[in-house]
């Protein structure tokens, strides 16, 4: 993912979490919100409960971010 798709995505970050919560339902809006919009942080929160790899946790995010960047 660029460093430009990354730093919108963190400026946007609180205008997406709504959207974020429909994919990730059993993240709460807090951990959301908490996570910054930053890739690593947000892709170890939906490891951790969602039970996947690190690799596919990374991909759904960078699959949000990209979509999200028509929004």
């Amino acid at each position: 993912m660029s460093r430009i798709l990354a730093d919108i995505i963190k400026s946007k970050w609180r205008e997406l979490v709504g959207s974020a919560r429909v994919v990730w339902d059993e993240l709460t809006v807090a951990e959301l919100i908490g996570s910054e919009g930053d890739t690593q942080k947000l892709a170890n929160l939906i490891q951790e409960r969602y039970e996947m790899t690190h690799e596919e946790a990374e991909k759904q995010v960078i699959s949000f971010f990209e979509r999200s960047r028509t929004l």
